[in-house]
């Protein structure tokens, strides 16, 4: 994997980890750990997963693909919006009367779920070599 987790910051590893954001962070560190907090749940991993992967989609698209309810569908959507993983946008259709509502990941949930989730499945198959005691 491509982040070397033995580097200390600067020079060491600080007492508050929230020391570990640039002076000018964007979010602050409860915000990061929210994020990844809600796509530690099965059904937002995979409308976050099915988003990313599969770019903006409606809820009624969703909620077919994932075989779930528009209730359950719509409250997990609104976590993953909460956290700042997913946006809701709105848009109008030539063909359409009034607005299409659309789901689609932000910034935050492309860069969360490559770089969390996603590269710890693809890191799978080294995670043998990295814990065998046995190769020491």
């Amino acid at each position: 994997m491509a982040t070397d987790h033995t580097r200390p910051f600067d020079g060491e590893f600080p007492d508050d980890p929230s020391e570990l954001l640039p002076d000018d962070s964007v979010l602050s560190l409860d915000e990061y750990l929210a994020m990844h907090a809600a796509v530690g749940h099965r059904t937002r991993y995979e409308v976050l997963y099915r988003l990313v992967h599969g770019g903006e989609t409606s809820p009624t698209e969703l909620a077919a693909a994932m075989e779930i309810d528009d209730s359950t569908l719509h409250y997990h959507l609104n976590e993953l919006v909460d956290a700042g993983l997913v946006e809701k946008r709105q848009r109008t259709e030539r063909d359409r009367d009034g607005l299409y509502t659309y789901y689609r990941a932000t910034v935050f949930g492309e860069v969360t779920l490559s770089d969390g989730v996603d590269e710890l499945i693809r890191g799978e198959r080294t995670f043998d070599e990295l814990y065998d005691s046995s190769a020491e």
